[in-house]
């Protein structure tokens, strides 16, 4: 099979779907593999490193799409890649189809097979794709929210662990999942005090035990959201449903309650957003204030540390994208039942409940289209 790895050309996106050792396999396994010039070096991967172990260099991104069965990427195909889609293409990437309708509708409209990996789904429900940017996302938000705290940029002026004598900042994490535990564990580890609310009683327990002392955990509902917030020196958003519009657990008028200069990170805005006024920004101007409070909104946040996030999205990735390379999309998807879930859209046909639900359109059993 002919798989083509092209450049991401989203705003600070410097990450790349396919490292070297991972072409290598591919080589060794009998397939082609086309890597758009340049598109590793903002991971740190030459070209040079990609021809030594047998993959080809395409010289423009219309030549990486023009030639391959199978394309592999980190961001959903932006407007600019939409015309080079072509009818019967598989795209394997992340999507959030539900966060965008003229993304969906493009896709429709061009007749590829597009596998998500935000929803490829194990029988535990884990996503085990979406899982290690997830982590990164997680840790990082601490990491932008701590900064952008600083009065330099128009935060409170707070130090997150606070020093002897001096109280630590509130960290209030909405979500204990992937993202919001791994939050937690490096807001903890800075020294903040630190919430996390979530609508799980077994996952609160969960993390009753494993989390250290300065981590408080509260069931979420709209009264204890309101009450956390209106104390918190950082908001991190990190609810998800798996493949749909992320939650509004934050409204505008919520705004009012909170503190001037605190921060919202909202790791959900790929999803929409759990927060009313969250808009989604980028590395290059992350962050806007509305009421007094600072957003901030990047949609790829793992693009910021592209060599870390690039090793670990593809130590997941890479066994579904040799599973579809070696039996072709259907029977890939007819063998693993994880990766059928990872099925979008289909021939201009939605497959994914979440999506078909966010804009009314017709839903399509993704059994049918791998019989």
């Amino acid at each position: 099979m002919k798989i083509g790895i092209p450049k991401e050309i989203k705003t600070n996106e410097n990450r790349i779907s396919l490292v070297p050792a991972g072409a290598e396999a591919l080589v060794a396994a009998g397939h082609e593999v086309i890597v758009e010039q340049g598109a590793g070096l903002g991971s740190g991967f030459l070209d040079e490193q990609y021809t030594a172990v047998g993959a080809s260099i395409g010289s423009s991104a219309d030549s990486v799409w023009a030639n391959a069965e199978l394309i592999v990427k980190v961001k959903e195909p932006i407007e600019p890649e939409w015309a080079r889609i072509k009818a019967g293409q598989t795209v394997f990437t992340y999507f959030h189809f539900a966060a965008d309708r003229r993304l969906t509708q493009a896709h429709i409209d061009s007749g590829a097979i597009c596998i998500a990996y935000e929803t490829v789904e194990l029988p535990s429900h884990e996503l085990p794709l979406l899982t290690p940017m997830s982590e990164v996302a997680g840790r990082m938000a601490v990491q932008e929210g701590a900064k952008y705290l600083e009065k330099v940029h128009g935060g409170r002026g707070l130090l997150l662990g606070g020093v002897p004598g001096v109280k630590p900042a509130k960290v209030v994490i909405l979500g204990g999942g992937v993202v919001g535990t791994n939050a937690a564990k490096i807001a903890a580890g800075m020294g903040a005090r630190v919430v996390i609310l979530d609508v799980s009683l077994d996952r609160l327990r969960y993390l009753s035990d494993v989390m250290p002392a300065n981590v408080q955990l509260i069931f979420s509902n709209r009264h204890n959201v309101l009450q956390q917030i209106a104390a918190a020196d950082l908001v991190i958003g990190g609810v998800l449903i798996h493949g749909a519009t992320a939650p509004r657990l934050i409204r505008k008028e919520d705004l009012k309650t909170m503190r001037p200069g605190a921060v919202i990170v909202d790791v959900a805005i790929d999803q929409g957003g759990c927060v009313e006024t969250i808009h989604a920004t980028t590395h290059e101007n992350p962050i806007y204030i509305v009421g007094g409070i600072i957003h901030y909104g990047v949609a790829n946040m793992p693009g910021g540390v592209p060599r870390t996030s690039t090793l670990a999205l593809t130590n997941a990735t890479f066994p579904y994208v040799l599973e579809l390379a070696n039996k072709g999309w259907k029977q890939a998807l007819r063998d693993n039942a994880a990766l059928r879930k990872g099925l979008n859209i289909v021939d201009g046909k939605v497959t994914y409940h979440g999506v078909a639900e966010a804009f009314g359109f017709d839903f399509h059993d993704p059994e049918s289209f791998v019989q």
